[in-house]
């Protein structure tokens, strides 16, 4: 599995067309990625914890996705072995009225991770360059000067998403983006599951259904929001996502690479802090 082969070039066109939502890269069953995934996760929680005790870089983690295409249940599982203290994640429904009187971006850029922290944002300020846009009668709510929102409205937001995110880039916020691509057809089996299983009949809303009209539409903004919005700094995966084991796996494995790349290391103390700490061993010894 090589993480890069999911991976949007900066400037890219895309087409959806370009990634198959059925690969599960070498694995040929959930039973083979087993075994993996639980190393990864094993792995990621060491990582987290010399990232939160280092303390000078965060990591922040967007998914984006079409309902039902399993972002609960890839948090859930990756990130089911990193100690709660260093990590938080946040679920961005319809805005409030509050975050309707503020910037669009305003409500996710004060959920951003701390220093030594690993942030999670299911659902991000990327729905104002695809719902919005799928449903710009949206715009309406936002009481946006109306000059702002004629002519390259989307181009703007582009361009503003990309400067926000290169400034926490350059000021250690490490961010990771992630699309979970499910085929039309998976999404279908998975709503019709959620009607007839009972204890997932809570997850189910007629409204997810009505969105399926806007497929096209919506398949449209996601290739333009990921040929414009993936970046050096701040680069977009396209996750296969009709076998949640395989999004699992390949999530969990870019996290990781990314960690290792940057050489994290647990704090060194100085020669004064390396004397107080024998000073304080012998002193407990002495008890």
């Amino acid at each position: 599995m090589t993480p890069d082969n999911y991976l949007v070039s900066p400037g890219a066109s895309v087409s959806m067309k370009e990634f198959d939502p059925d690969d599960t890269g070498k694995y040929k069953s959930k039973e083979d990625a087993a075994q993996d995934l639980q190393d990864d996760v094993d792995t990621l929680a060491k990582l987290q914890d010399v990232l939160y005790a280092e303390n000078r870089r965060a990591l922040l983690l967007i998914f984006q996705a079409m309902d039902a295409a399993g972002k609960d249940s890839v948090i859930k599982h990756v990130m089911s072995g990193v100690n709660p203290q260093g990590c938080q994640v946040f679920s961005f429904k319809s805005p409030s009225a509050e975050e309707l009187d503020h910037d669009y971006l305003w409500r996710c850029l004060k959920a951003l991770p701390e220093r030594g922290r690993i942030g999670i944002f299911n659902r991000s300020y990327y729905e104002e360059v695809l719902v919005v846009r799928v449903h710009p009668e949206f715009l309406q709510k936002q009481n946006i000067p109306a000059e702002e929102t004629k002519g390259s409205l989307w181009k703007k937001r582009y361009e503003d998403i990309n400067a926000v995110e290169k400034y926490l880039s350059r000021n250690g916020t490490i961010i990771l983006k992630f699309f979970l691509h499910v085929s039309k057809k998976e999404q279908k089996e998975r709503f019709l599951a959620r009607i007839e299983t009972p204890e997932k009949n809570w997850k189910f809303s007629a409204a997810d259904v009505m969105e399926r009209s806007y497929w096209k539409e919506y398949m449209e903004a996601y290739e333009e929001m990921l040929g414009k919005t993936s970046t050096q700094w701040a680069p977009w995966h396209v996750i296969p996502a009709d076998h949640k084991w395989f999004t699992r796996s390949l999530v969990a494995r870019i996290i990781i690479d990314k960690l290792k790349s940057l050489n994290l290391s647990f704090p060194a103390l100085s020669g004064k802090q390396q004397a107080e700490l024998l000073e304080a061993k012998e002193s407990l010894l002495r008890e």
